[in-house]
């Protein structure tokens, strides 16, 4: 399992009977997580210090509950340090993150996903530290609030960044100028992900990496369905078209149970066979701070040369 435990501000406190504790910087909130099936005593004294709960309804959905937690707060992230700071092209590598509890316990940001940060912004890093003139172009699709796209450009690649929500887009530019990459190569598209790329195949354009975060179920900004198990493998395919003859990456996450990471594998490794690099995948994970466990939080998928 890949970890993200590279986090100063964020932590899983604990987790039982279907919910899991955690600090989000001050603030505690207490979120259903479908994985936690377990039935542990409840003994650190944050259970009873709650910022925010949101209570699943048994009918689907739920509410939040609000004990002293603001509308809107930041946490930050450090990418890992590759002992040149050049390479974060006038970026210090610290992201910014603006949160609020919204829909469906959601809360803006997936901190599981910092493992992939640190993975492929090395990528960058090193591509960058060898040709420090080219641009390293990286598509990002089901981009969400921007936290793949963000640590992309604090590593000096060039991002577009597509995603059919036009409040999910005005999100991540507010999480890009909050981190000082207001001003980065970003290009932000409102757009149902599947149209974009064929548009930018029949453009003729290409990326030297593609991020895909795509949800189990959705609809694009105009009622276009997406379902992941019937989707995914022709988006893959599609994107594969889409990448330069010496690509640097390909990533592939899913929060959806019957994606396992050997499909994922499968998958990739499938579409970009031509390529002459390495697949692996693995579920991601976060540790939790009362039990030493590593709570399941979905898969990844890797492609690198």
């Amino acid at each position: 399992m890949w970890t993200a435990d590279n986090w100063k501000e964020y932590e899983v406190i604990d987790c039982s009977c279907g919910e899991k504790l955690e600090h989000w910087g001050k603030y505690t909130l207490l979120r259903p997580d479908p994985q936690v099936i377990w039935d542990t005593p409840k003994k650190h004294v944050e259970w009873k210090r709650l910022n925010g709960h949101y209570h699943r309804s048994k009918k689907g959905g739920g509410e939040w509950e609000f004990f002293d937690l603001p509308e809107q707060w930041s946490i930050h992230y450090q990418l890992p340090s590759t002992g040149d700071d050049s390479l974060y092209v006038n970026h210090t590598g610290t992201l910014t993150f603006n949160l609020k509890p919204f829909s469906f316990k959601h809360t803006g940001l997936f901190p599981e996903q910092a493992v992939n940060w640190d993975w492929f912004s090395g990528l960058i890093y090193n591509r960058k530290k060898e040709h420090p003139n080219r641009q390293i172009k990286v598509l990002n699709l089901f981009a969400y609030t921007g936290g793949a796209t963000i640590a992309a450009a604090a590593a000096g690649a060039h991002i577009t960044h597509v995603d059919a929500s036009k409040g999910m887009v005005g999100w991540a530019k507010e999480n890009a100028i909050s981190s000082g990459l207001g001003d980065a190569p970003i290009r932000w598209i409102v757009d149902d992900c599947k149209k974009f790329v064929e548009r930018e195949i029949r453009r003729g354009n290409h990326y030297d990496a593609i991020i895909m975060d795509p949800p189990s179920y959705g609809r694009g900004p105009k009622g276009e369905i997406w379902k992941i198990e019937e989707a995914i493998f022709p988006l893959i395919q599609l994107c594969e078209q889409l990448l330069v003859d010496e690509p640097l990456f390909f990533l592939v996450n899913s929060y959806t149970t019957g994606l396992q990471p050997a499909v994922l594998n499968y998958m990739i490794s499938t579409a970009l066979k031509k390529y002459d690099g390495t697949v692996s995948a693995e579920e991601i994970g976060l540790p939790v701070k009362c039990n030493g466990l590593v709570l399941p939080c979905g898969a990844s998928g890797r492609w690198s040369r």
